[in-house]
């Protein structure tokens, strides 16, 4: 998909390509990470490979991007573009999930999987993109999304109640090509 990409001159490049079925054990791994332990997601228990393949499959059946980060042959992180919502009105507006490998935070490479995302889903003829970004102190993805030209939409307050405290979600928006400007092709 992409040409190796350096993230500092310390580190080694980052290959960011469409995600094969072999890469979904990393995926697993990587996503369970948050699922135990973390806020990001608000699942409480870790889908097993066979979701993952199923949801990868889903993704990719309504032609939409699922990306993995790799670097020296390993999966660092992964990101996809999914529907906002199921009704027909949502149909011009995508959601993004980005999560990277917990050792390899803060190197830029969500940013490098964020903006490849905006690519492919603006070259797909998507007019917004949302992120719903669980836990209102997660600095790294509202970061990266700012960096992106996402502004905040709103905020949810304890919407979530997961590792024995209320979660509040971060909504983020970006327009996408024209954005509202124009109305789109038909579909």
């Amino acid at each position: 998909m992409s040409a190796p990409l350096p993230l500092a001159a310390s580190e080694p490049p980052v290959l960011l390509r469409e995600a094969r079925e072999e890469d979904m054990a990393a995926v697993e791994m990587i996503y369970g990470y948050y699922v135990r332990s973390g806020l990001a997601s608000f699942e409480e228990e870790a889908p097993d490979l066979k979701e993952l393949l199923r949801r990868r499959a889903e993704v990719l059946g309504r032609g939409l991007p699922y990306l993995v980060a790799e670097q020296e042959d390993r999966i660092v992180g992964f990101a996809y573009a999914g529907p906002y919502r199921a009704r027909s009105a949502y149909r011009f507006t995508v959601e993004d999930s980005i999560y990277i490998d917990q050792r390899m935070l803060r190197r830029g490479i969500g940013r490098l999987l964020l903006a490849a995302l905006v690519e492919r889903c603006t070259a797909l003829g998507y007019r917004q993109m949302v992120a719903v970004i669980g836990d209102s102190a997660n600095e790294s993805s509202v970061g990266a999304h700012r960096a992106h030209g996402f502004t905040e939409a709103g905020r949810l307050s304890a919407v979530g109640f997961k590792l024995g405290r209320w979660v509040d979600c971060i909504i983020m928006q970006r327009p996408l090509g024209a954005g509202s400007s124009t109305n789109p092709d038909r579909r």
